[in-house]
């Protein structure tokens, strides 16, 4: 495993970062590699899931007409 060490970080994040580590039950450590796992192995499984459901939901959607098919399109003439 590797070790980081990050330099000149605001009071006012390391703050909100304890704040997130105790409401979620976990060390500052922990908090820290739980959100840079997400940030750079990008969004998958069940979150993405959740994202898709919320963005193309029936009340986030449009209703398209449908042109009708009544027939097949002929089939090109490739020897022209």
């Amino acid at each position: 495993m590797a070790n980081i060490t990050i330099r000149n970080l605001d009071d006012s994040v390391k703050e909100r970062l304890r704040v997130r580590a105790a409401m979620h039950g976990r060390s500052m450590e922990e908090e820290a590699r739980l959100i840079l796992r997400n940030a750079v192995d990008g969004m998958s499984g069940r979150r993405f899931w959740e994202k898709s459901r919320a963005l193309f939901s029936k009340d986030s959607g449009v209703e398209l007409d449908v042109p009708a098919r009544d027939q097949d399109r002929p089939v090109p003439n490739l020897h022209e």
